[in-house]
């Protein structure tokens, strides 16, 4: 590059800066809330919150808000956190649903993300020329393989709707598919529902970080860790 594009580029960083806390501010509470409703979704239950003080009316993670009545501590992993009242405009039991889901697709998400920086598969080579995450869609896309994707995945939340509507009855629990084929759930399911539910709110968090990090430097996250001062 000419003088002329350096000066544009150092020019650029401090807005691309500015505009990306602004994009994981937002990943960061739309992640711990659980997602925004969406109109015409069920309406929220009320619960009855045992109550002996008035300090037990605050919330244990927001020690200045109140805590919702929804958020009774039943599920696993509830601390108390809904700053924007989510909970109150919806079936609680949705909004666990929709985040254990979003947490499961983020957990595969960021280890394919970092898979993709220690190896490859040459027929994956072949195919896609090396890209990756926001790139490998856009050769996906040129090839005609999102098509079938999205037609597969389409396949897949059919039954997560019927699933769905199963939980809203009061015949499911939330996320329950009953797959468990290794038995991990067996000696300790609270224990485990627990790391499940922490472990899904970290990487809706780190995925929405690497991909992000991938717009602006075009690197994978070990690739960028690993040359982060170039």
């Amino acid at each position: 590059r000419g003088p002329k594009g350096t000066s544009a580029s150092r020019a650029r960083r401090p807005y691309i800066i500015t505009m990306l806390r602004s994009i994981v501010f937002g990943a960061c509470v739309a992640a711990t809330s659980a997602f925004a409703p969406m109109a015409g979704l069920p309406k929220a239950q009320t619960r009855a919150v045992a109550v002996s003080s008035p300090s037990m009316q605050m919330s244990p993670s927001v020690p200045f808000l109140k805590t919702p009545e929804a958020l009774d501590g039943t599920m696993a992993g509830d601390i108390g956190f809904d700053p924007l009242g989510f909970s109150s405009l919806t079936d609680i039991r949705f909004l666990r649903e929709a985040e254990i889901k979003h947490g499961r697709v983020a957990m595969l998400a960021a280890a394919g993300a970092i898979f993709q920086d220690l190896a490859t598969d040459p027929g994956y080579t072949a195919m896609a020329g090396g890209a990756k995450m926001t790139a490998l869609h856009d050769v996906m896309v040129e090839k005609g393989v999102m098509g079938q994707l999205l037609f597969w995945i389409s396949f897949a939340e059919l039954f997560g709707t019927i699933a769905l509507f199963d939980t809203l009855e009061g015949k499911r629990a939330p996320g329950d598919f009953k797959f468990d084929p290794m038995g991990m759930g067996k000696k300790d399911m609270a224990s485990m529902q627990l790391k499940e539910i922490k472990n899904g709110r970290l990487a809706m968090m780190g995925i929405g970080g690497m991909t992000h990090g991938y717009f602006i430097t075009g690197k994978g996250p070990l690739e960028l860790l690993g040359n982060f001062n170039n």
